[in-house]
């Protein structure tokens, strides 16, 4: 599996050298090191046809291992690691095809060790059921980063111009970089907790809200099964806070960059202990519990980063030493595929 996935991300990044104009973020475009770049893919590749090779030489059935060798066939065919650089010049138009490989390669890369080393359920692979989906969910949060910048950032931009004090920002710009950050976190959190809450509270919402919770295994990848309409919503009011309260820029970047790691993190099937830690930071036993299947894991624990603001309303739940028994919707399955789930939210209830 693993010659397979860096096969498709070889081929993709040969695909995103050769026409960068439509497949690569405009902004990442001129950072990047090609040489280096070109040394990544054909890494990638060897790698792929050693480990489709070891696959072959270890198991009866030769299926994935020709898959992989197929796949980094694929990659070597468009040019591998030495395929030409096509046009710069960016369009009204593009996918963020080199963000998506990136997004794999990051964040796979340090929560798969992590949940091998340190699993709450250790027979869950990182290949369980519904993982395809989540993949589809991952590709379109990331190679659809145009839409997401237009429906989210821009708005956000233009009421936070709307609604901003300036003299109450200029007192939080006057503040050290490190407070700005925590009250950022803080700011941040107490938002998405009220944004979170609704969607649980208000039944219009909900039912865009209840694709993210019929995950029934948490891991890595379970945090992007998100409905556009609830990502659109809850990033947007959550930047639109930090932009009204007048917070730096770099401490708002820092705080997105601790989002987007956060935010895996909890999800992750993944049992760190560090019992004194979890009632001040946000850990992954926490978020289990607001999935949990159970009665008792009903409407609990709405923040991502800060447990407090649960126990300051009274929806703190972490019963001591358990995790839930299972994770999903109660009496209801969602549809399988992004596709599905995107329009399941319209579909009349019975």
């Amino acid at each position: 599996m693993l010659s397979i996935v860096l096969g498709i991300l070889a081929s993709l990044s040969v695909l995103a050298l050769r026409f960068p104009q439509w497949l690569t973020l405009p902004e990442l475009r001129a950072l990047y090191p090609l040489e280096y770049i070109r040394l990544a893919i054909n890494a990638g590749i060897w790698a792929s046809l050693a480990l489709a090779g070891l696959s072959m030489v270890l198991r009866k059935r030769k299926r994935l291992g020709l898959t992989g060798l197929a796949m980094a066939a694929i990659a070597m065919a468009l040019g591998g690691g030495d395929a030409p650089l096509g046009p710069n010049e960016g369009e009204d138009i593009y996918l963020g095809l080199d963000w998506f490989v990136l997004g794999v390669l990051t964040t796979a890369g340090l929560f798969v060790p992590l949940e091998k080393a340190f699993p709450l359920r250790r027979g869950q692979g990182a290949f369980r059921a519904g993982w395809l989906t989540d993949t589809q969910y991952f590709f379109a949060s990331h190679g659809l980063v145009q839409v997401m910048s237009v429906a989210v950032l821009a708005p956000a931009v233009v009421l936070g111009a709307l609604l901003a004090v300036p003299s109450a920002q200029a007192f939080v710009q006057s503040l050290p970089w490190l407070v700005q950050f925590g009250l950022a976190v803080l700011v941040a959190d107490l938002a998405q907790y009220g944004v979170h809450r609704a969607f649980h509270a208000v039944p219009f919402l909900w039912r865009f809200h209840k694709v993210h919770h019929s995950i029934e295994a948490m891991d890595w990848l379970a945090g992007s099964r998100l409905h556009l309409f609830d990502v659109i919503v809850t990033r947007g009011l959550v930047l639109l806070a930090l932009l009204v309260a007048g917070f730096a820029q770099s401490v708002v970047y820092a705080y997105l960059a601790l989002v987007s790691f956060h935010a895996v993190f909890i999800h992750a099937n993944f049992a760190p202990r560090l019992g004194g830690l979890e009632r001040w930071i946000a850990m992954p036993r926490f978020h289990h519990w607001h999935h949990g299947v159970e009665e008792e894991a009903r409407d609990v624990n709405f923040a991502v980063h800060l447990p407090m603001i649960d126990r300051w309303f009274g929806t703190y739940h972490m019963p001591e030493y358990r995790w839930p028994a299972g994770y999903g919707l109660t009496g209801e399955r969602g549809p399988v595929g992004w596709a599905r789930q995107l329009v399941w939210p319209f579909a009349r209830s019975p």
